[in-house]
């Protein structure tokens, strides 16, 4: 973990330095992650981009929505064990949940743009501060009253249950899954080009970038560590959805609900960009289509101004909603999808693509010593990548063989 967040943190630092050409205070823009790449390497990076980028944000959308359903799920499950004990009306889908985060996002996506929608990033923000903050403090107290650390550094035991090649997939996929955690890098650009200057962009956007690492990367160090020595080998993929912890169970209830309404908002932040690419493409294709480009004032509450309906933004984000809603029912793995992500866009987006950006930008001369040092970083990154996308290829096909699609 720690190596990932310094990794991150020394390549998020090198794209921030892109967003603006040449000049960090009045060289030209770069608009969105593709428009950086464009400007600075173009040629295939550009198409290339443009895949890894897209297949991500989409994968973000359908990790998150299997992620807020099954915390749902979680507190009807938690409220259902202690009124009834167990049995088999405690045993649920997570289908209903899926379909309702996704209507809920269906209105939110109506919110024009990224500068309109802040106040869901700050309601995110204080919900992921709220839910981690309960985890570590579930696992501290489970230490603290049992008086024993049952977790090892050699991580959950092999035996009769797991094998030897079960662990090492499953090490691989923990790479995916701590990749996925720190792949904020997609949107970044995008993100710092709502900064208002000065000081320049890239200055606050590094300091932004510095802060939000150390305190991520502390938590979930912090949230690992004492989860693993309360539980040990029983240590479950998620500690507050799979009902690790089993009291005070309103405090696993309020702690599923701040992931939840966290990941509301996360959803829309990780979809800007593929919005705005719709949007973009359609408004080209057609360029002389008034349908397209008309707009609808609906009145609201009275004492608000009246809502601009737009039909394109209305058919293309309902119906990104709706592909990514169930494509989440169809692969209902949190784990498996995230780690699967995380190795597709760590090493390109994360890693490739601001290294070369930067090269080309500062005109690094080739086989300096900086320049070796940077291709050495891409390198290393790459093989991570490939080792947590086998790891993670491998958990989804086992636990497909075992899925019923849609099924209640």
């Amino acid at each position: 973990m720690l190596l990932f967040a310094v990794v991150i943190l020394y390549t998020s630092s090198l794209l921030c330095d892109c967003y603006r050409l040449d000049d960090a205070v009045s060289g030209k823009r770069n608009y969105t992650y593709m428009d950086a790449v464009a400007s600075i390497l173009g040629g295939v990076n550009v198409k290339l981009c443009g895949i890894f980028q897209h297949v991500s944000l989409v994968g973000v959308a359908v990790g998150y929505t299997i992620a807020a359903s099954i915390s749902v799920m979680a507190i009807k499950r938690s409220n259902c064990l202690h009124e009834k004990g167990g049995g088999k009306e405690c045993n649920m889908s997570s289908n209903p949940y899926m379909v309702g985060f996704g209507v809920i996002q269906v209105f939110l996506s109506q919110i024009p743009d990224f500068d309109q929608i802040w106040w869901l990033s700050i309601v995110a923000a204080i919900m992921s501060f709220t839910y981690s903050t309960i985890g570590l403090s579930l696992g501290i107290a489970n230490v603290a009253e049992t008086g024993k650390i049952k977790g090892s550094l050699r991580g959950i035991s092999t035996g009769t249950t797991l094998t030897q090649t079960d662990k090492v997939w499953r090490n691989s996929q923990a790479l995916g899954d701590i990749a996925f955690a720190n792949s904020f890098s997609i949107v970044l650009i995008e993100i710092q080009d709502t900064i208002k200057s000065p000081p320049s962009e890239a200055k606050t956007m590094k300091k932004a970038t510095t802060i939000s690492i150390a305190v991520t990367t502390t938590f979930c160090i912090l949230c690992g560590c004492t989860g693993n020595a309360a539980l040990g080998d029983k240590s479950p993929g998620n500690l507050l959805t799979d009902l690790a912890f089993s009291d005070p169970f309103w405090l696993l209830d309020a702690a599923n609900a701040a992931i939840a309404v966290h990941l509301v908002g996360a959803y829309q932040v990780f979809s800007q960009p593929i919005f705005a690419f719709m949007e973009k493409q359609a408004l080209q294709r057609f360029p002389r289509s008034q349908i397209l480009k008309k707009e609808f004032k609906v009145p609201l509450l009275p004492g608000f101004a009246p809502y601009n309906l737009s039909l394109l933004r209305l058919v293309s984000r309902t119906s990104y909603v709706v592909v990514t809603t169930l494509v989440s029912m169809l692969l209902p793995f949190f784990n498996d999808v995230v780690g699967i992500i995380g190795a597709l866009g760590f090493w390109p987006l994360n890693v490739y693509f601001p290294v070369e950006m930067y090269i080309k930008q500062k005109k690094i001369t080739k086989w300096s010593g900086r320049w070796v040092f940077m291709q050495i970083l891409s390198m290393a990154c790459l093989v991570v990548s490939i080792v947590a996308g086998v790891g993670s290829f491998a958990g989804a096909f086992l636990d497909l063989k075992k899925s019923k699609p849609f099924h209640y």
